[in-house]
């Protein structure tokens, strides 16, 4: 490969990297972004009230939408184990507030579903896409632990077997987590 043609490609990962923005994604051993935002109800939920907990923060493109619906049904489905490890679950779109509820009706959904219209908490995790004139987040989810600080970063993830990982991680990381001090 001659020295233009990999400068070239070398400019293009970049540039599909910002229109992704894969360059903003947040990596472990950070502190997680903060967010405030309303779930299926109307009631806002902030970082901040998850304080002193793990938390798995899963960003999913659409509500009711195939993958996004076997994710949050595993997640529903597996809920006693991830609260068992003494976790608490949030979901996170863009769709709006209305949308979140007929979602959560519909499956019956025991954690909240957060709505970020305008994708800002999207944005500061790094998950923010464009499709178009479309935004929706990545499937991307974060444990955070009781701290605030994101421990491990799922940016691959299978709809079917994620919330297995996710559970089998939180219990080996409340075994070697030691609250500072």
């Amino acid at each position: 490969m001659s020295r233009l043609s990999r400068l070239s490609a070398g400019l293009s990962a970049l540039v599909l990297a910002a229109a992704f923005g894969v360059a903003g994604a947040q990596t472990v051993g950070e502190p997680a972004p903060a967010f405030d935002l309303p779930d299926q109800y109307g009631d806002r939920h902030a970082l901040d009230d998850f304080s002193g907990r793990w938390l798995v923060v899963y960003f999913y493109p659409k509500a009711d939408t195939p993958g996004c619906t076997t994710e949050a049904c595993n997640f529903r489905d597996n809920i006693y184990a991830i609260r068992g490890a003494g976790a608490d679950v949030v979901g996170i779109s863009v769709d709006s507030v209305e949308d979140q509820r007929a979602f959560s009706d519909k499956y019956k959904l025991p954690f909240p579903v957060l709505s970020d219209v305008g994708g800002r908490a999207s944005e500061a995790y790094g998950v923010l896409r464009e499709m178009g004139s479309m935004d929706f987040a990545a499937r991307e989810t974060f444990l955070v632990d009781p701290n605030g600080v994101i421990v491990k970063h799922y940016e691959q993830v299978d709809p079917e077997t994620h919330t297995q990982d996710v559970v089998a991680d939180l219990e080996a990381l409340r075994e070697e987590y030691s609250p500072a001090g």
